[in-house]
């Protein structure tokens, strides 16, 4: 019997957003690229750090999302790394997300870049903010739940 591959290679991932955010909700989107994004892409040269999504006219974008240049590629066919690239989903999920981030507090955030079958796909959330004593609460819970696995592994050791 084969093993089956799910075809998925993360390219970048913003570990930071579950941090600072509460995800309330996700999505996949498809990303339009040029050439040169996607091969940088798959070196792993990005940056979803103090990046968001924007609904612009019925379509979504992502700002201030960085992608390298691309080493390889002359000066006329690499891309401009902070140009705003636009996401593919449906109409619905995009009047969604527009509704929702017209609410104070929620916002559109990617999470991380990876290769699904072949194609670049973009996993984005609906969040809204933490604040302080969020982190704090979320980090001593993290601290409780290491220490009980901790001990849990050393009482099965007898």
């Amino acid at each position: 019997m084969a093993k089956q591959k799910t075809g998925l290679k993360i390219a970048c991932e913003n570990r930071k957003a579950r941090h600072d955010y509460f995800i309330h909700e996700t999505f996949e989107a498809g990303i339009v690229l040029q050439g040169t994004e996607v091969k940088s892409l798959r070196a792993g040269r990005a940056n979803l750090k103090d990046s968001y999504g924007e609904v612009k006219n019925g379509e979504l974008f992502i700002q201030n999302f960085h992608i390298s240049p691309y080493d390889h590629g002359s000066n006329f066919f690499n891309h401009e790394p902070l140009r705003p690239k636009k996401l593919l989903l449906h109409k619905a999920e995009i009047t969604k997300l527009f509704s929702k981030t017209r609410e104070k507090g929620f916002t559109i955030i990617p999470l991380k870049i990876y290769f699904k079958h072949g194609r670049a796909k973009m996993e984005i959330a609906l969040a809204s903010g933490k604040h302080t004593y969020d982190k704090r609460q979320d980090l001593a819970a993290k601290a409780v739940k290491r220490d009980v696995e901790r001990e849990m592994r050393d009482r099965q050791k007898f």
